[in-house]
């Protein structure tokens, strides 16, 4: 006999062994014991589930001679014609590939005839959301009103893509993923039975890589037991199985990212594609590493939300010290976009090598939380005692017979309105009564005189310097500006063009006024 797959032999026959779903398998249960049974029900959900497994179970449910507490006894000629696939009362339909208005009006046409045997007809109607708008509209009146001995179950992945009048004529059932615990217990409950002995790191992590999938974790359990037949499976045949990354390398990594060591940080990459582990898996996990670092910032109890041993929850506390949250933030900012590109890129070895480069050189970007970063480590290099620079002193120079260097004095504006001082002295007050967005695109903004008590707002963000200038922004801007000083500022927004950094083409008046001139709020 040929080997069958371990999510088609341990599919569940009843409702007790549905794990993870508890809320549908007891609400089904109570309608089959109560014979309040629907004409026609939605099941939705992400993959693997439970949706059709559950359908089917339904279905033996509701046609059993003898059902237990609600559940089918699976002993009757009803429930083991269902579970062979024989009976003609349950029909599965894969809407996929049978998705046009002529398949609708043939199960139209078939449901007019009662059962020749068991209570009623089941129509499971799988992926249902792939059925086109006029096989949906054919299935609109037999939904809403079907002979009293059918049943329609349809389940889908995608529950937005379905019509609302098809929404409001069902039960609707939402399958949740499935926590990495339930996968783990029903995993080692089926390694049991194959008589195959496994780490408990090996399962769990199994467990984590299904995503919530029960199907996904035992088809990663086959695939793993398939290449280590024969032997016990452990953490690392898990690892090289599955293309994964093991926590200790991720460590490894980030302290060269923090050491801003460029070339350490791709050998190690180089090292991991070596060893032949799969670039988008290694994206993924490293993300989820610096989102657990960010999470042991945040709190001291996270023990229970964080899946590892106490060891790599120790080494995980120790590393979270050595970093700040901004850092972990732009961190998670540049590999979550990586992980969308690296998905659809043949070139995925160079994207990771130019996101590491920006981890480890925070000045190649322009964004708020780099430009943080860059600060953060200035004052731990001064804090250190390390020199940022070595500046000779008058008398070195002198000594080396170089004529004194002048300071470059700044070409001030002649005379600054006493409006425009009030609304730069305020800036930060009047940004706060903005809403979010404004807020968000003016506080990297910089202030320079735009002419006779015109207050020009400087951005080198060309979608920024867009939305502002809209008239209705630009008028809120300058209504929050006379709220604050009691007078008409005239605003002016302009984007730096001139490819120079703003302190070479404009006078910063926040400079100007915090050093030269104290405005007290009355």
């Amino acid at each position: 006999m040929s080997y069958t797959a371990l999510y088609r032999k341990f599919r569940p026959q009843e409702f007790e062994d549905v794990k993870g779903q508890e809320h549908i398998v007891t609400t089904l249960k109570n309608q089959i014991k109560a014979d309040r049974i629907g004409h026609a029900y939605l099941f939705c959900g992400t993959r693997g589930t439970g949706k059709t497994t559950a359908a089917k179970i339904f279905a033996k449910a509701v046609n059993c001679e003898h059902p237990v507490d609600g559940s089918p006894c699976g002993t009757c000629e009803a429930c083991r014609a269902i579970a062979a696939g024989n009976s003609m009362n349950v029909i599965e339909i894969d809407a996929a590939s049978n998705n046009g208005v002529e398949n609708i009006r043939q199960i139209r046409e078939e449901v007019e005839y009662a059962p020749t045997e068991g209570k009623y007809k089941v129509y499971i109607i799988d992926e249902v959301h792939m059925l086109s708008i006029g096989a949906f509209n054919a299935l609109l009146k037999t939904l809403e009103e079907p002979p009293s001995y059918v049943i329609f179950i349809l389940a889908t992945t995608e529950v937005h893509k379905i019509p609302i009048t098809i929404l409001s004529r069902c039960q609707r059932y939402d399958f949740h993923r499935i926590s990495i615990e339930t996968i783990s217990a029903r995993l080692t409950e089926l390694l049991e039975k194959e008589n195959v002995t496994a780490e408990e790191r090996a399962v769990r992590y199994i467990a984590k890589a299904a995503d919530g999938s029960m199907r996904d974790a035992l088809s990663l359990l086959d695939q793993c037991i398939a290449f280590y037949l024969g032997e016990e499976l452990t953490y690392e045949h898990v690892l090289e199985v599955l293309g994964a990354v093991d926590t200790e390398v991720f460590s490894s990594l980030l302290r060269r990212i923090l050491g801003q060591d460029i070339v350490g940080a791709i050998e190690q990459l180089e090292e991991i594609i070596i060893q032949g582990r799969e670039l988008g898996q290694f994206v993924t996990d490293f993300t989820w590493y610096l989102r657990n670092l960010l999470l042991v910032q945040s709190s001291d109890d996270m023990e229970e939300v964080l899946d590892m041993s106490a060891e790599n929850l120790a080494l995980l506390k120790e590393e979270a010290k050595m970093v700040e949250a901004e850092t972990l933030f732009r961190y998670i900012r540049i590999f979550s976009e990586l992980s969308n590109q690296v998905k659809y890129s043949s070139q995925k070895r160079i994207l990771i090598e130019i996101a590491l480069i920006k981890l480890c050189r925070p000045q190649m970007e322009r964004d708020e939380a780099s430009v943080l970063e860059r600060i953060s480590r200035i004052e731990k290099t001064l804090e250190e005692g390390i020199p940022v620079a070595s500046v000779p002193t008058q008398s070195s120079s002198a000594a080396a017979g170089q004529p004194e260097a002048k300071p470059i004095k700044k070409e001030l504006p002649k005379a600054i309105p006493e409006d425009v001082q009030q609304a730069v002295a305020a800036w930060n007050s009047i940004l706060q009564e903005l809403p979010g967005l404004m807020k968000g695109y003016l506080k990297s903004a910089r202030l320079t005189l735009g002419g006779d008590n015109v207050l020009m707002v400087v951005l080198e963000d060309e979608m920024a310097a867009s939305y502002l200038n809209m008239e209705e922004h630009k008028k809120e801007l300058e209504d929050a500006i006379a709220r604050r000083v009691e007078s008409q500022v005239d605003v002016r927004i302009q984007l730096n063009e001139t490819n120079r950094p703003f302190e070479e083409s404009y006078v910063d008046l926040k400079d100007v006024i915090h050093m030269d001139i104290t405005i007290e709020d009355e």
